[in-house]
């Protein structure tokens, strides 16, 4: 591995580390607050329901992009991070404080989109929304949505490609829906030319489907240039990722397979470990991390040797296979552990 390729997966580690472990401490502070979204969290239709606005969502936004009414989807997403940095910091914060902290995080996305506001908004959003859907579905609807999702992410990738078209719209938005993952330390988001001035090389095997409700693709972007979004056709060379500055991969790819890691945390019958940052930690929560990590690397070596793939399959697969082997070495029996 070359040190640009370590780098940039040690990067993407911490994210994805930061996001889990925000989402942990904030378990145990949302369930007190009363954030639940559904009144039965045990349901497995509340999963379908939350799959049926993801493809509305989808289609919205596929649409909005086609008429140019881009700074609608802009404005949306601003407008989510900042109410969900409220969510965050206010688990943390005085009332006033907290809200005005997450009036800065919308300003700073809209006025100054550097990829590390960016990224510092992803974590805050992609804590807060694992948090909130770990404590709304239960097991099995967690389990549920984390399958279909990897099935939908694998077909709207290899299949139908339409990912391939919201990432490429998102992408030139710089909003933290896509994560941005520096590989050199001069890297700067706002000195890159955005889609519509440079045109996009369409790159094969660079792309990581995921979505937080949107699932999205990952690319590359080159020292100032352009955007680069995955393409259609595998190229007899694939280019080399390792020499570009940058990385994009969704930041539903951090928060899907999180929202079963706060769902075992919260539900799990297992007792916790007694962790003081995240209290409601237990075994099965934390090998469910490890699974996570485990598909992490994978996708990662993928995106380095240049080979197209969809990230959730890997990333919510790894997920639900480590929480299964923790919640049988913590003493739950497989069904009960399945949530049935």
């Amino acid at each position: 591995m070359t040190s640009r390729a370590f780098r940039g997966t040690a990067f993407a580690a911490v994210i994805f580390l930061l996001v889990q472990l925000g989402a942990l401490a904030l378990v145990p502070d949302f369930d007190a607050r009363g954030y639940q979204q559904f009144e039965n969290p045990q349901d497995p239709t509340n999963s379908l329901l939350y799959i049926g606005l993801i493809l509305v969502m989808t289609a919205l936004m596929l649409a909005a992009f086609k008429y140019e009414f881009d700074w609608v989807v802009r404005a949306f997403v601003v407008l989510t991070s900042g109410l969900l940095a409220w969510y965050v910091l206010g688990a943390f914060l005085p009332g006033l404080l907290a809200i005005s902290l997450s009036v800065g995080v919308a300003g700073a996305l809209w006025f100054y989109p550097e990829w590390y506001v960016i990224d510092a908004a992803g974590v805050m959003m992609g804590a807060g929304a694992a948090g909130l859907f770990g404590i709304s579905f239960g097991l099995l609807p967690a389990i549920v949505l984390l399958a279909v999702l990897a099935v939908y992410d694998a077909i709207s990738v290899y299949g139908t490609e339409h990912m391939l078209d919201l990432a490429e719209g998102v992408m030139d938005l710089r909003i933290p829906v896509v994560l941005v993952v520096p590989l050199t330390l001069g890297f700067s988001l706002l000195d890159e030319s955005p889609a519509e001035e440079a045109p996009l090389e369409e790159d094969a095997g660079e792309r990581d489907g995921a979505g937080d409700g949107e699932p999205t693709a990952a690319a590359t972007a080159d020292g100032g240039d352009s955007a680069d979004t995955s393409g259609d056709s595998v190229e007899e060379e694939p280019p080399d990722v390792t020499e570009r500055d940058a990385f994009f991969i969704g930041l539903g790819d951090a928060v899907m397979p999180t929202v079963l890691v706060a769902s075992a945390a919260h539900f799990s019958p297992a007792p916790s470990l007694g962790v003081g940052v995240a209290p409601a930690l237990n075994l099965p929560a934390l090998t469910a991390m490890a699974g996570t990590f485990v598909g992490l690397f994978i996708l990662l070596r993928m995106v380095f040797a240049g080979r197209a793939h969809a990230g959730l399959p890997l990333l919510n697969g790894g997920a639900i296979g480590g929480y299964l082997i923790g919640a049988v070495a913590a003493g739950v029996p497989v069904l009960r552990a399945l949530g049935l």
